[in-house]
């Protein structure tokens, strides 16, 4: 058997300190930290427990909830986009659950068809209605009728119809529904004609109460009329006007409005404005409500206003 030789002993020397440390200086039996901590005290540094992040708080309950159904035809597509940017850009709605869907009828082109397809699949907020496509035969009771059906497993409070050409607010109609019943609702801008103050809301965009829809949808005397034909938004007027419906009247005129030819009468209160029929009336909402505002440019290869 070989002697040690030198650099055994010094292999076997670290050992020995480790082993005189605890024979020195024993670590307490009750409430030790371990090995670990007690290399870091002797080395001269506090040992600290790391506690684990705080969870994130979770979003608030949502008082209400808004569905916004947005009448479109399938060869307005680049509208739609429009459309879609106008409200991804907007702030969200405080305290309140919204959802933009676009609404269609059947779509009998397989060209249409198949773009539609995509841009379903991309997008996720389509819907296609069993209806022949229409703007004034039958697409909105094709729409409120539809609705308590297709969202029967999570209702909303309020039930949204408006049109492709309407710039809506979104954070200023919530506040405006916020303080609102639940029930028995019609809100929008209201026209007043043969004697009574609100008989029905302009197309551009109205909205009712949950209950106002499930009863449209089991209305069966709206049929044997053959009330569905016609100036939309006067039908659903006379529809809830004969059956006494929708007696919570809400006229939000004239912070809902049309924009007139020179575009020159933008409010700062707007909850929604009409008429936005081209790229170039588009524009000018845009710009006068700031849209892109405070948002950072993705590039340095542009530079935008």
């Amino acid at each position: 058997m070989k002697p040690p030789t030198p650099t055994s002993y010094l292999l076997l020397a670290p050992l020995a300190i480790l082993l005189l440390v605890f024979v020195l200086h024993p670590p307490s039996r009750a409430g030790s930290d371990g090995l670990g901590a007690l290399c870091a005290r002797r080395a001269g540094f506090a040992a600290f427990a790391v506690a684990a992040p705080a969870p994130e708080a979770s979003p608030p309950e949502p008082e209400f909830s808004l569905l916004v159904g947005v009448l479109t035809m399938p060869g307005r597509r680049e509208r739609r986009d429009i459309v879609r940017m106008a409200y991804a850009l907007q702030p969200p709605a405080a305290r309140a659950r919204v959802d933009v869907r676009f609404v269609f009828c059947r779509v009998a082109d397989p060209v249409d068809a198949a773009l539609l397809a995509a841009e379903a699949r991309r997008h996720g907020d389509v819907v296609v209605l069993d209806c022949a496509e229409n703007m004034n035969d039958g697409k909105t009771y094709a729409y409120l009728s539809s609705v308590p059906r297709l969202f029967a497993a999570a209702p909303y409070d309020y039930v949204m119809k408006t049109d492709d050409d309407t710039y809506l607010r979104v954070a200023a109609l919530a506040d405006e529904l916020r303080g609102k019943p639940r029930e028995d609702v019609y809100l929008g801008y209201g026209y007043a004609m043969g004697g009574q103050p609100m008989p029905f809301m302009h197309g551009m965009g109205y909205v009712v109460s949950w209950d106002v829809a499930r009863w449209v949808a089991g209305a069966d005397e709206i049929l044997a009329r053959n009330d569905t034909l016609g100036p939309e938004d006067l039908m659903v007027g006379k529809w809830l006007n004969l059956a006494g419906r929708g007696r919570n009247r809400y006229d939000l005129k004239p912070r809902m409005y049309d924009l007139n030819w020179d575009m020159d009468n933008f409010r700062p209160d707007t909850v929604a404005v009409h008429m936005l029929k081209d790229n170039r009336r588009w524009a000018a909402a845009f710009s006068y409500f700031n849209v892109t505002g405070g948002i950072k440019q993705p590039s340095d290869l542009h530079h935008l206003p």
